[in-house]
């Protein structure tokens, strides 16, 4: 759609800041026009004095619209600026001013006082700090000014709320003692994975930095102990056979794990750009680790590929018809190349069917890349088609891949190289899966006895 030809008011403004929310200027302006289209709703029902439980009106209005407003993006735009407002007022006031504007007064949900302007609820929200959930909000700042990935900072702040529900929300109690018992805690108690205690701990040293807590020395906690276990691989008949039992789109992204190496996540997330037909190779952008790495591109999968990418394009532009927002882009990229969000080439290869709230965006309805759970469920019942007996996952496909490709003669070096391995002892994992005569190339000596 068109931006709206009208100045945002600065009620709005306040009213977005004071919930800790930051979107573009254009977002901003739908948005004022859906909470001042409702608040004039509730003028025409007599709700102007806020009588009504604001839920239950916004739910009403939004039943209403449904059936005057055809288009999902409009209906889902409207519910995401109600749901900010509900968020940030109890109730309000309004009065018509001259010019047919609206004057609200609000109050605010700050746990302070009663009926406040949004000022003075700015203020006393500040000064609630930390011990009411302030952490939190600079924890998200600082991790998206770092630019971490949505599932790290979704990942990291999962932690810190376990923490602080552990430790208390008054941040004096946060030092090093009680993080060492939280972090034992989990390994002795919870019995999580090395992997995981390292995650956790990761996350309460970002807390900690956030809110100006200094860790002086090392982290004495009792470690988990990390485990050591070979990955499960499929033959090369039994990946056949689980190939042949799927279809669509998760039997495509299935096939171009097998053949190409990559995780389940690269998957979801190739960009129509990054498949390059014509040198048969795929651009995996910002592995594992930040890193870019090329993998090949399967000749048997050319056609299907490039026949998927007709259909594709046609969700393009439909969504291009109906003024969809732009996928998501990173920071910078957003910044450089402003255009490139709503551009053909920077389109996801597998999109997801419906369309969906960015997560760090309010208001944002997009197009988002299939999440990589789509893939679980197909993978699992291929493989009960398939009568393959072990734990089949779709990881499963990019540890057949590496050990294949090592039966088959690949240099070592080779295979790290396309699977993204920072470290060739990673790689060498799959040595001890690889089919050989016996057990690690040695025959047992039950083969040996006579008779």
């Amino acid at each position: 759609g068109t931006l709206p030809e009208m100045r945002v008011p600065d009620w709005v403004r306040r009213l977005y800041g004071n919930c800790g929310l930051h979107v573009p200027e254009e977002r901003l302006a739908w948005n004022a026009v859906h909470i001042e289209q409702f608040l004039r709703w509730c003028r025409e029902r007599g709700e102007e004095e806020g009588g009504s439980e604001l839920g239950d009106l916004a739910g009403l209005y939004l039943k209403e619209l449904a059936l005057t407003v055809s288009s999902e993006y409009r209906r889902e735009q409207a519910r995401q600026a109600l749901e900010v407002f509900y968020r940030g007022v109890n109730a309000w006031h309004l009065k018509h001013v001259e010019g047919g504007g609206l004057e609200p007064k609000f109050r605010l949900k700050t746990g302070v006082g009663s009926e406040l302007t949004l000022e003075e609820g700015v203020a006393a929200s500040r000064n609630l700090a930390l011990t009411r959930g302030g952490w939190r909000k600079r924890m998200v700042e600082a991790l998206r000014v770092k630019q971490y990935a949505i599932r790290t900072e979704k990942t990291y702040l999962e932690w810190a709320e376990r923490f602080v529900r552990s430790v208390g929300e008054n941040p004096e109690e946060w030092n090093v003692e009680a993080l060492r018992e939280f972090l034992t805690r989990l390994a002795v108690e919870g019995q999580v994975a090395a992997s995981t205690q390292n995650q956790a701990l990761s996350a309460l040293l970002f807390l900690f930095s956030v809110v100006g807590l200094e860790v002086d020395g090392k982290i004495d906690a009792v470690r988990a102990k990390v485990s050591q276990r070979v990955p499960v691989v499929l033959g090369q008949d039994e990946v056949a056979r689980l190939l042949a039992t799927m279809e669509g789109s998760p039997g495509l992204m299935a096939s171009l794990m097998y053949g190409s190496g990559m995780r389940v996540l690269e998957c979801c997330r190739l960009r129509i750009k990054d498949v390059d037909f014509g040198r048969g190779q795929v651009l995996v952008r910002d592995g594992k680790g930040g890193k870019d790495r090329v993998v090949m591109l399967p000749e048997k999968l050319v056609g299907v590929m490039e026949t998927h990418r007709n259909r594709v394009r046609m969700l393009w532009e439909e969504d291009r018809r109906n003024g969809v927002t732009g996928v998501w882009m990173p920071g910078a990229l957003s910044r450089k190349y402003p255009n490139a969000a709503i551009s053909w080439e920077w389109f996801w290869f597998f999109p997801s069917k419906s369309l969906s709230v960015d997560p760090r965006e309010t208001g944002a309805v997009r197009r988002h890349h299939v999440h990589e759970s789509s893939l679980q469920a197909p993978i699992k019942l291929a493989a009960k088609r398939a009568e393959i007996s072990k734990h089949v996952k779709p990881h499963t496909l990019r540890h057949s891949f590496a050990t294949h490709l090592l039966e088959s003669g690949a240099d070592i070096r080779t295979v790290q190289e396309l699977l993204g391995h920072a470290s060739v002892e990673t790689t060498m994992i799959y040595t001890h899966v690889m089919k050989r005569p016996g057990v690690a190339g040695a025959r047992s000596p039950f083969d040996a006895l006579p008779g």
